[in-house]
């Protein structure tokens, strides 16, 4: 199935988009990375949705109806972080490299002004992946769209006792492990031999990361994919002595004395708008193979 022929999509292009009678109060946040050609490109955004009614605040406003976020994909995994994952649909100006989720480039962007005003798009939900931090004072959640990195700290191995739901599945030993969303099964996921999944399945992947084989320690050199109902429960071996690395979508934190880590899928999404007749797996190969064939 395209994404143009789901309900939501046909809704999407059906209502007119997302036109109010007061102009005014049509509010765009645009972000940008503030490298190269990013801060001229926010301008030249802002000054063309401003000579057609909209407003684009200096600050981030949470009232705003979209977001635009110039920069590669990492500037609006960035964005997502910084500011707690907002529901409101974002739309990417790809001034970066690859571009997975940036989709238009800084030659379309008076096109994609004028198919925004008459509604001339659909929506892409993306589910993300979370995990709970469980530490000896404190219980800490982090999110991320593309992945979330359970790692040693200090290059030292991860000695993790792994289950799934409630049952314990192996006693790994390596770098650590990737918990991958559909969506960032392209990026890091990719780089470790973790699958390509299709972002409309809903699932999590548990890639190892450099995995250890030994009389010690059996871990699986493969990934497995888990259903959304799914919860994958870590237990560091030496919870004491030993700190651990949460990396989030390549924002690292540093923890110790952890307890467990819980991670699962997270039903709440993020929503971009495509303006093209966007295929997933035509965009693999356009992103991955070279010169696309």
């Amino acid at each position: 199935m395209n994404w143009n022929d789901s309900p939501e999509a046909r809704g999407c292009a059906n209502n007119g988009g997302l036109e109010r009678n007061n102009m005014a109060e049509r509010i765009v946040n645009i972000t940008e990375n503030g490298h190269g050609a990013s801060p001229e490109i926010r301008e030249r955004l802002k000054n063309g949705l401003e000579a057609r009614g909209f407003v684009v605040p200096e600050a981030f406003d949470a009232q705003a109806e979209l977001i635009i976020c110039v920069g590669g994909d990492g500037a609006l995994l960035n964005m997502l972080a910084q500011y707690d994952f907002p529901q409101t649909p974002i739309v990417g100006v790809n001034t970066g490299h690859l571009g997975f989720f940036q989709e238009l480039g800084v030659e379309e962007i008076d096109e994609f002004i004028a198919s925004y005003i008459v509604g001339k798009f659909t929506k892409q939900t993306y589910k993300t992946v979370f995990a709970d931090i469980v530490t000896d004072s404190e219980r800490t959640r982090v999110k991320g769209l593309n992945e979330i990195a359970v790692r040693g700290g200090f290059s030292h191995a991860a000695h993790l006792d792994i289950y799934i739901g409630d049952s314990f599945v192996e006693k790994f030993c390596g770098d650590g492990i990737l918990i991958a969303t559909a969506a960032g099964s392209t990026a890091y996921n990719y780089s470790l031999g973790g699958a390509i999944v299709d972002p409309r399945l809903d699932l999590i992947q548990v890639t190892p990361i450099a995995p250890i084989n030994s009389t010690a320690y059996r871990s699986f050199t493969s990934g497995i994919l888990l259903p959304p109902d799914l919860s994958l429960n870590i237990f560091p071996e030496y919870p004491k002595s030993d700190e651990m690395r949460i990396v989030a979508d390549g924002t690292e934190m540093m923890f110790s004395g952890i307890r467990e880590i819980c991670a699962g899928f997270n039903r709440e999404g993020v929503t971009l708008l495509r303006f093209k007749d966007y295929d997933f797996w035509n965009t693999v190969k356009r992103k991955l193979l070279r010169d696309g064939i």
